[in-house]
């Protein structure tokens, strides 16, 4: 498992950990964003490096992108002894993460989430990944990073709806392990929260879980409650001027899946209301029209969760306690869509 560092003053800690490390080339690889927002927080604090920065945005989390990341490596003489940065959210650390993973057998990696999202959900457990032809990281691969240093140092530059993004997750994570932790979690002036904590707690959370089943063989798929449908809509939209924000994604899919823990697993009906009331009061309704909703439910049928036709979800028994692969029809993510469609006002 990685080391994560919590840091409350980011630029010190990391400069004192690179001084640790043994490395050839020192490289840092970040969006347009974060060098902007980001980079200057910590660029006087670290050694002699070389900077590569990729225009933000999901649509850019492609094989374009990792061939230019890899052509600057390759540019730089990186060897087997070099040492990367992804300094930014989770497309950035996906992303270089990959690259560095790849790059001549893999060489080692830094991650620095700058996001909320990242923090809590991407920073912890090694899954990388690009996402291919509409498909949502379809391409990747396991690896730890050496070391993930976090802190809410960066939080202040976020936009209001990548925070709120961030905080799909962190709900997620209350829902699934941990029932107090979710009451504790605000939906009115949800902004204004200790975000030190809030980070900390869900980061263990999820580490609890990956250090279970690195892999996902088992026990880790509980971390996708919420995603199958969400990584559908989220795919939908993913090149549209609808385009969805993963956390705004997962709302929907949390809501939609809790109606089907609901149907399948007998998840109470208080615990059912409580849910969609609390995620529709803080990411509203997301209207589309009817004809997308066939081949948003047809995407659900590429989930990596799936095994052969068989339709893999990761549903609530009650909030705080997840099951993993039950089996859902077609029919049945319809029917949950159609319950999202009825709460539109």
């Amino acid at each position: 498992m990685e080391s994560i560092i919590f840091s409350s003053a980011i630029a010190e800690d990391l400069a004192g950990y690179i001084s640790r490390q043994d490395f050839s080339q020192l490289g840092l690889i970040m969006d347009s964003n974060t060098q902007v927002h980001c980079y200057p927080l910590i660029s006087n604090k670290i050694p002699n490096h070389q900077q590569f920065a990729f225009e933000a945005g999901e649509v850019n989390k492609n094989l374009t992108t990792c061939s230019a990341i890899w052509q600057w490596m390759t540019d730089c003489g990186f060897d087997r002894k070099a040492l990367i940065i992804n300094l930014g959210g989770g497309v950035c650390g996906d992303m270089g993460g990959f690259c560095a993973s790849t790059y001549k057998r893999g060489v080692r990696f830094i991650n620095i989430p700058t996001t909320l999202l990242s923090q809590v959900d991407a920073s912890v457990g090694g899954k990388l990944g690009i996402d291919f032809n509409g498909f949502k990281n379809h391409i990747g691969v396991f690896t730890e990073p050496l070391a993930v240093l976090i802190s809410d140092e960066f939080l202040p530059s976020l936009p209001h709806e990548e925070l709120r993004s961030g905080y799909a997750e962190v709900i997620k994570h209350g829902l699934i392990q941990n029932a107090d932790y979710f009451s504790t979690l605000k939906s009115t002036d949800w902004e204004n929260q200790d975000w030190k904590t809030i980070i900390e707690k869900s980061v263990s959370i999820k580490k609890s879980v990956v250090e279970k089943d690195p892999k996902e063989a088992g026990l880790r798929k509980i971390l996708n409650f919420g995603h199958t449908i969400g990584h559908a809509f989220e795919s939908f939209y993913l090149d549209s001027e609808r385009h969805l924000l993963h956390g705004e994604a997962i709302a929907i899919g949390m809501v939609t899946e809790a109606y089907l823990s609901y149907r399948r697993m007998g998840l109470p009906q208080e615990d059912l209301d409580k849910i969609t009331e609390m995620l529709l009061k803080i990411y509203g309704y997301f209207d589309f029209p009817n004809e997308d909703i066939s081949q948003i439910i047809a995407l659900c049928a590429q989930d990596k969760k799936n095994e052969g036709d068989v339709i893999n979800f990761s549903l609530l028994k009650k909030t705080g306690y997840c099951e993993y692969n039950i089996h859902i029809k077609l029919n049945e993510i319809e029917e949950a869509i159609a319950y999202y469609i009825s709460l539109k006002n």
